[in-house]
Formats: C-alpha cells, sequence, structure tokens
C-alpha cells in the first residue's frame, strides 16, 4: 500500500482549457503495482486558483484527447518499471 512519503503523482499531463490527467501509481495487496488516473479542472477564482472533477461542454473533446495521452504514458510508466525490475534482478 501507499504510504504518506508516497503520496506524489506519478506524472501530471496537462491540456489546453485547464484540463489535466494526473496518473497516480498504487500497489494491490499482493505487492503488484497498478495506475489510476483522475481528470481534473483548474480555473481561476477572486482568491486564486481552484480545481473541480466537473468539466464544461466544451471541455469533452479535449478530455478525448488527454485520455489516450493518459494511456500511453501509463504504458511508458509501466515499461519503465519493467526496466527497473530488470536491472534490479
Amino acid at each position: 500500500m501507499a504510504t504518506a512519503i508516497d503520496n506524489r503523482p506519478a506524472d501530471t499531463l496537462r491540456e489546453r482549457g485547464g484540463l489535466k490527467a494526473t496518473i497516480w501509481k498504487n500497489t494491490n495487496t499482493s505487492g503488484r503495482a497498478f495506475y489510476s488516473v483522475e481528470f481534473s479542472r483548474t480555473y481561476k477564482t477572486e482568491k486564486g486558483y481552484a480545481e473541480t472533477r466537473s468539466f464544461r461542454d466544451s471541455d469533452l473533446l479535449v478530455l478525448a484527447h488527454l485520455a489516450p495521452k493518459a494511456y500511453d504514458r501509463i504504458g511508458q510508466l509501466r515499461a519503465q518499471d519493467a526496466d527497473n525490475a530488470a536491472e534490479a534482478a
């Protein structure tokens, strides 16, 4: 399981309109790593910046463009994990 020390994302991909995909590396109970993605949108308020997981209709095509990028990046991260495991063996 992830600890408080391991709370940084594996990567964050950004697109126009303040949209981003945050990729998290997790470990299941058997110790096997897996990745999850959280999509969000950053926007400006009177007090600074805020983040939401609610999207406007105009965000949907950009999200559709961002999702395959996140998928491809997870593939790269898995390949790096495999390379690191092979080097450690």
